[in-house]
């Protein structure tokens, strides 16, 4: 029931509106190549109907499905380029008016929004449908034309690498590659420059391998140079060592013999030192026996002495320190005396004071007293 009522009102104002817009303005219907679009003052009718639209895009449809395009020919490929293309128009047309209609008729928007999505992909598929020749022949030649500038490249890089520094054997093998490579008439119009390609990487993988043979055989002639002299050095070494080594053994006799010598005349020399050494050392024996005597005998009489200067310190010591105790009592003994008196003075003092304050005398010596005894907490007397 309120479905039946909101479309009651709809249409009471799409009438409503349809009378302002017919009454202010006689819109013409616009053509394009495949279809007629109706007239503005009918397009609302027409985008909230589906069946209208499907009218239109039946039209369209018909005029451009069942064409057969030879995409072998330009002439093909132009004719499927243009119906594509009078579809596209055909389907901007229609949006543009229904973009208008729905900016218009705030009131009714989303089936305006609704009709025009549905028929643009209604559209983008027509579209995509007519021109599927073409762009399945637009990506076929882009496949091979990719495949013969690949080839072409492959040929011109193999010239690029073309160098001296490569083995033969490698360049060998390049030229082999290049030269496997068939260039016929599978090469379309590439097979010019394939020919090209294919005699300059050649020509330059050529020239380098020539290069480098002839750079092996100096090589492989130093080498044999080089080694013709590395034997000759060697035998030059092992000459060499065997005189050193003959020198060597001729000197080493004679050290040998200059020190069996030095040897015998060191032994003559040690036995004479050593008896030498041994009446040196009776006569020290002696003499350090005389003087350790006279050491002992100085020390016996330095001894005594020692003991008799002790004993005397001892006593001055022992004199030095009654001296030093008598005075320190007698010191300490002045000190207790004034500091009773200043004592005395301070509690005489601090009594007078309780005294004048009105405190008993007898009180006030009794409190003195237990202050300074300490027995009053928290009270006491600065001396």
């Amino acid at each position: 029931m309120a479905t039946c009522n909101r479309n009651a009102d709809w249409l009471r104002c799409n009438n409503f509106i349809n009378g302002v817009v017919m009454t202010q303005t006689a819109q013409t219907a616009q053509t394009t190549e495949l279809v007629t679009l109706p007239a503005y003052e009918n397009a609302l009718q027409v985008f909230t109907t589906e069946d209208s639209l499907d009218q239109l895009y039946a039209e369209v449809e018909n005029q451009v499905v069942g064409v057969v395009y030879d995409i072998s020919t330009k002439k093909g490929r132009d004719q499927c380029a243009s119906d594509a293309y009078k579809v596209a128009r055909s389907k901007t047309a229609i949006e543009k008016l229904g973009a208008k209609l729905s900016a218009e008729y705030k009131e009714i928007p989303k089936k305006i929004d609704a009709s025009r999505r549905r028929i643009k992909d209604r559209f983008d598929a027509l579209q995509e449908r007519i021109r599927k020749p073409l762009t399945e022949w637009e990506q076929a030649e882009e496949g091979r034309l990719a495949k013969h500038n690949a080839a072409v490249m492959r040929l011109n890089q193999a010239g690029a690498n073309a160098s001296t520094s490569l083995e033969s054997n490698v360049l060998r093998q390049m030229i082999a590659d290049v030269e496997s490579t068939a260039v016929d008439e599978s090469w379309e119009e590439f097979e010019a420059e394939a020919h090209r390609a294919k005699q300059k990487a050649l020509d330059s993988l050529g020239f380098a391998l020539a290069d480098r043979e002839k750079y092996e055989a100096e090589q492989a002639e130093l080498t044999e140079l080089r080694c013709k002299q590395a034997e000759q050095e060697r035998k030059d070494r092992e000459a060499e060592i065997a005189r050193q080594a003959a020198e060597k053994a001729k000197a080493d006799a004679e050290t040998k013999a200059r020190a069996e010598r030095e040897e015998a005349a060191k032994r003559e020399a040690d036995i004479k030192a050593a008896a030498e050494r041994a009446e040196r050392e009776r006569q020290e024996a002696i003499e350090r026996q005389k003087q350790a005597e006279a050491r002992a005998e100085a020390e016996k009489l330095a001894s005594e002495q020692r003991a008799k200067e002790a004993a005397e310190a001892a006593r001055q010591a022992e004199i030095a320190r009654q001296e030093r105790e008598k005075t320190k009592a007698e010191e300490e003994q002045r000190k207790r005396e004034a500091d009773r008196e200043h004592r005395g003075n301070v509690n005489r003092i601090a009594m007078q004071a309780l005294i004048d304050g009105g405190v008993p005398e007898e009180c006030a010596r009794q409190a003195i007293i237990l202050i300074a005894k300490g027995e009053i907490p928290n009270v006491s007397i600065n001396y």
